[in-house]
């Protein structure tokens, strides 16, 4: 799958994944890999992939971003491409955040380099000595995505979300790293090819990475302001484009009992109806065996009794399983659960729009 845009933002990247591509702590790299409008994206590095395309390995779909061995491998090749990487964009996203010793030599290398650094780990390297002072000595900037704006700039939830006349969708999921984000953009994507006005709220730091105009990262905001957060951001979105659709990122899962997200997003967002990814290989939450993932059936009911709006479709992450497997599964989920059920990474967003026309045109056409 190719998702990516000409359009950049910031520069040239080079995207760290040492020893975690195609893992679910990699899901930085991945999102960037597949699309982004903040990046030029000119690699990836993780040694035991180097030489392969980054497209394939993840999607089996070439998209001829080159995998590296190594930060001064990947600026090496992209200077005598004669497109010079400008920045340095960790793209994992490990248990709590944390810089590891061996990102740290990386991120020095690559300051060393004259690479700009742009972060979502929870480590904050604008408040590291080591990091700010190398950084002060190649005069390069130090980003730091999951750092909470100041308070005075946070706000308070008002009701204002009552104002929203858009379609808002909320895309949320049985498990943490399920694929919420990528089906989010997938959405987003089919529905302006579709002939519809879209807008993407993001709330991690991908999402932020990728360009999501309307971002908040929900996992670093103090929680009197969260649902605030979440409203302001839905409400912007609204008041400056007048989308027909809003199509909110979800985070975590309501049920995962390290990241049970979804609740906030439920409450302040005050979504129209909800997309539930899912994962019909994995039998324990992300990151926590011998904690068995909820049923979908029961995760159906659960947020619906939550939020009194309708889940309208399942989508699929088809990570363990055969390409031979999903059609069968996707009509089983479809018999079981009344929903319609696909694999948005194999059919795309024109698939995903098609099953939720039913409510597009309740919403849109009908008012």
């Amino acid at each position: 799958m190719d998702m990516r845009t000409s359009q950049t933002l910031d520069g040239n990247a080079v995207v760290y994944c040492e020893g975690f591509f195609n893992t679910t702590y990699g899901k930085t790299a991945h999102g960037l890999v597949r699309f982004t409008q903040r990046y030029h994206v000119l690699s990836v590095v993780d040694s035991r992939y180097a030489g392969r395309d980054a497209g394939e390995v993840l999607d089996g779909k070439p998209n001829n971003i080159p995998i590296a061995a190594s930060i001064e491998e990947a600026v090496t090749a992209a200077k005598a491409a004669g497109n010079p990487a400008t920045h340095f964009v960790m793209g994992i996203a490990p248990d709590g955040g944390i810089l590891t010793p061996l990102s740290r030599q990386n991120v020095l290398a690559a300051i060393r380099l004259g690479l700009n650094i742009d972060s979502g780990l929870h480590h904050y390297l604008g408040e590291d000595p080591e990091m700010i002072e190398t950084a002060a000595r190649y005069n390069v900037r130090l980003r730091d995505i999951r750092k909470q704006p100041p308070r005075e700039k946070l706000h308070f939830f008002s009701g204002k979300i009552e104002q929203v006349k858009a379609l808002k969708i909320a895309m949320l999921g049985t498990d943490s790293a399920v694929g919420k984000r990528t089906t989010a953009w997938l959405l987003v994507h089919g529905l302006i090819d579709a002939g519809y006005k879209a807008e993407m709220v993001g709330t991690g730091q991908t999402a932020w990475m990728q360009g999501a105009k309307y971002s908040i990262i929900l996992d670093t905001t103090v929680n009197d302001f969260l649902a605030g957060e979440i409203e302001h951001a839905v409400w912007s979105a609204w008041d400056e484009n007048h989308p027909d659709v809003i199509v909110i990122e979800g985070q975590g899962s309501m049920m995962n009992p390290a990241y049970p997200g979804g609740y906030e997003i439920l409450a302040a967002g005050r979504p129209d109806l909800v997309i539930l990814q899912h994962a019909p290989a994995r039998k324990d939450y992300d990151g926590f065996p011998g904690y068995p993932i909820h049923p979908l059936a029961r995760q159906i009911q659960g947020v619906e009794f939550i939020c009194g709006k309708p889940v309208a479709a399942i989508t699929l992450n088809h990570e363990g399983m055969l390409p031979e497997q999903i059609a069968p599964l996707c009509d089983a989920i479809r018999q079981v659960c009344g929903l319609p059920a696909l694999d948005p990474l194999y059919s795309g967003g024109k698939e995903l729009v098609k099953a939720l026309q039913p409510y597009l045109d309740k919403w849109i056409i009908n008012g």
